[in-house]
């Protein structure tokens, strides 16, 4: 192998530059070329390439975001587009690309390398929503929580100050890992997350409980697809049977994508952008390259992007104690 090419897909995480970096890298050690492509799939098939060396990646490893860019493409969802995106490689003379992303990207990024036997791809776990099945940890999942916990630990100032009950709506439409850590992190009366059933009767009970005991401040953590609605609608439901307390809703959005990654999330993509250059090196295709117990893990794309995920029920339990 001489020559290959990396990108970032789908939604932006904390610690993709550090991961990028470390590819680069890796690649110029070895004796690759390496080229960027601009824009995820978008740029595969507008032919938008960047050749990359060490200073193209210099002092990138703490800033947030992307500097490859990403974006969202329907056009790589054709077959049409998917040859574009080819025919542009093999000009290049690309061997192996790198697909740095969640879910979404890794199903094209399989769907490509099984339609070009030719390519061979290595998917890095890009997402804070942390619901990919075969690493411990995805880059930018310990970056947001720990966003989530300071945005939180200032709300619960003012909920205090106030007496007032807080809704706290933190992403995760289909995975409530970032609202079950954080909010055992930042002591929540309550998670609300997709895998469990929310019960309101049951909640406005706990509520009443910190009631009685003169709490001086509620959190609820919802995560935005939980199955009673988001923060607003769950909200307005507590308020009609409950309405000892002022209620706020506050909905942190995209400040969870952002900010500069945190240690962990760098020495993580550091990691893991080395390791799937050295599996491409080997021979290795069609897998995400993971860390499961402090060791590297290859699992197949197509398991990778099940959510199969179990939400562990010692940490749902934990956090129903801690709450009392």
């Amino acid at each position: 192998m001489k020559h290959i090419a990396v990108l970032t897909s789908g939604g932006d995480a904390p610690g993709m530059n550090a991961a990028i970096r470390a590819v680069v890298r890796t690649g110029l050690y070895h004796g690759l070329t390496v080229t960027g492509v601009v824009a995820g799939y978008e740029g595969l098939i507008n032919g938008d390439f960047r050749q990359m060396n060490s200073s193209s990646v210099g002092n990138i490893i703490g800033r947030g975001g992307t500097v490859l860019k990403t974006a969202r493409s329907k056009r790589f969802m054709e077959a049409d587009g998917r040859r574009n995106a080819i025919e542009n490689l093999r000009k290049l003379g690309v061997e192996g690309l790198v697909v740095i992303g969640g879910d979404g990207s890794f199903r094209g990024a399989d769907i490509l390398a099984s339609e070009f036997p030719e390519l061979r791809v290595v998917g890095i776990p890009g997402t804070i929503d942390n619901d990919l099945v075969g690493t411990d940890f995805t880059i930018g999942y310990d970056t947001a929580i720990n966003t989530v916990v300071e945005a939180v630990d200032n709300i619960r100032d003012t909920a205090s100050s106030h007496n007032r009950l807080f809704f706290v709506e933190v992403m995760g439409r289909d995975a409530g890992l970032i609202a079950l850590r954080s909010g055992i992190a930042v002591g929540a009366e309550a998670i609300l997350i997709p895998e469990t059933k929310t019960h309101v009767d049951r909640l406005i009970t706990q509520l009443e409980r910190g009631w009685k005991r003169q709490k001086s401040g509620h959190i609820i953590i919802v995560a935005e697809g939980d199955d009673a609605g988001g923060a607003f609608q769950i909200a307005d439901m507590v308020q009609k049977k409950f309405d000892k307390l002022e209620t706020k809703v506050v909905v942190l959005g995209h400040i969870q994508r952002g900010g500069n990654p945190s240690c962990m999330d760098r020495v993580l993509a550091t990691r893991l952008g080395y390791e799937a250059v050295e599996a491409l090196i080997n021979g290795q295709n069609r897998v995400m390259v993971g860390q499961i117990s402090g060791k590297v893990a290859y699992t197949p794309l197509t398991n990778a992007v099940k959510h199969i995920m179990d939400v562990n029920d010692t940490m749902l339990l934990m956090a129903e104690i801690m709450a009392l």
